[in-house]
Order: C-alpha cells, then structure tokens, then sequence
C-alpha cells in the first residue's frame, strides 16, 4: 500500500502503466476514494502512467485535524508529484476533485500539462450549505449522507440497472471517516474560484452530466466561459459521470489528452 507522507499528513497512491509515458493524475470525488476511477486506469494504463490517490480525510489517506482548505488539498498534490518525481502531469478532478484542478490551474500551472475538469464548478453549493453539511456529519456520522448518495450521484435509470454499482459505492461512503469528510466539506465550503480560473492556461476540458443536480450543465457553461480556450462536452449521466458513463467519459478524456 503505497504510502506518501507528505504536508504532515498520509497521503495513500496507487500508480499504474509505463513512467516513460505521460503521468496523468486522478482525483476523487467528495466521499469517495481512489477506486472510483477503476474504469478510466483499465483502459488508459497503456497510453499513461497514472496516478490516483485519496484526497486527505478519505479512503487509506489519514484524516488529520480539519477544517481543510482547497490549498491544501491542492498542496498536497503538487508533494505528491515531487514524491514521485514528476514534474508535470495532466490533472483529471470530479467534483471536489475537480476544484482541486482549478486551484492547481491557478496556482501551480507549472506543474500542469493538460486539465479536465469533471462534474464540478468554480464554486459549489454555498458557505451555508457546506457547513451544515460538515456539523451534520460530525454530530451524526455518515449514515444519512450516504443513504441518499445515490440520487445525488447517479440517475434512477442507471441506479436500477447498476444497483450493485450504487450500492457499492454508497457502503464505501458510509464506511468513510466522518471528520475527514467535514473537513472537506469546510474546504468547500470557502473554496470560490469563480474569480480567478480566468487565468488559467492550461489546455482544459470540462466534462458535464446532462442530468447533473449538483453541478449543472449552466456551472460548466460558467467555467467554459471563463477558461480561455477550454473546450466542453456533455454526457449522459448524473454527478459521478465516469462512473455512469465511463466508455463515453473515457473517449472524451483520452481525445483530449491525445
């Protein structure tokens, strides 16, 4: 179990293909870990070499003391590539994961090649929202948040096709360490980038879900317009895109990144 210890916290990796290619970086949506981009490493680990790893507060990652920032957690990915020796790489976020890359894209573009920005916004939800969220989950643990995941991530089509999927990943949810999933949510919750991804210059992509209730078609359209020269597409999922769609996320990724 691959172990970083960086930024005086834990930070858990897997790493996967050729290092002669191309490093591509994954980072995972809120309340999720490393093994949701499963999909995406199949089928790309011959024309990369990835890295997935779980954001602080999730997964096999250590849960330090919160609140977080969207900084941090962008920190902790430039040490991350300096613990692997990269230099740069592509950046493909969902989500939380996704404000992590616009962060990155303001602040460390050195160290970026290309972005994909998935299912997510320059700003998500509001400060309100994400803090009654975090004392929420600290006075009541995650059970709740995770019996609902399911509408919130996927559609009622796919959840009814896939409910093992659905299932799966709401288990994984609920089983998360409920400190280091308030402590995102306080990093989201004073995370708004809508003013500065105007100077990002990363060749970027911005992936949304026409079905997407969390971060909608309009908050891709926001970013698209923001982002000098960045490109969109839509597929036919809810939130976690890759997942639901993952032949359609994967195409669009690779066409991009090629």
């Amino acid at each position: 179990m691959p172990i970083a210890i960086i930024n005086d916290t834990c930070l858990h990796y897997r790493t996967d293909g050729d290092r002669s290619r191309p490093a591509l970086v994954f980072s995972n949506s809120l309340g999720t870990d490393l093994s949701m981009w499963q999909a995406q490493a199949d089928a790309l680990a011959g024309h990369f070499f990835l890295v997935r790893y779980d954001t602080r507060g999730h997964g096999l990652s250590a849960s330090p003391p919160g609140p977080y920032t969207i900084s941090q957690l962008g920190q902790d990915v430039e040490a991350l590539l300096d613990h692997l020796d990269i230099g740069t790489a592509h950046f493909c976020g969902l989500s939380m994961g996704g404000v992590t890359g616009q962060w990155l894209g303001v602040h460390a573009a050195r160290r970026i090649n290309k972005l994909v920005l998935a299912n997510t916004a320059a700003r998500v939800g509001t400060a309100d929202g994400w803090q009654a969220r975090a004392a929420a989950v600290r006075a009541q643990g995650l059970g709740q948040i995770a019996d609902s995941a399911a509408s919130r991530w996927f559609t009622p089509e796919f959840v009814q096709r896939q409910p093992g999927v659905a299932e799966a990943m709401a288990a994984a949810l609920r089983s998360q360490n409920y400190a280091g999933y308030a402590a995102c949510c306080d990093a989201l919750a004073s995370a708004d980038l809508r003013g500065g991804i105007h100077a990002i210059t990363a060749p970027t992509l911005i992936i949304a879900g026409t079905a997407d209730p969390v971060t909608t078609v309009a908050d891709a359209e926001a970013m698209r317009a923001a982002i000098p020269g960045a490109r969109m597409v839509q597929l036919p999922a809810s939130h976690i895109s890759n997942v639901e769609a993952p032949a359609e996320f994967t195409g669009a990724l690779l066409a991009f990144l090629a």
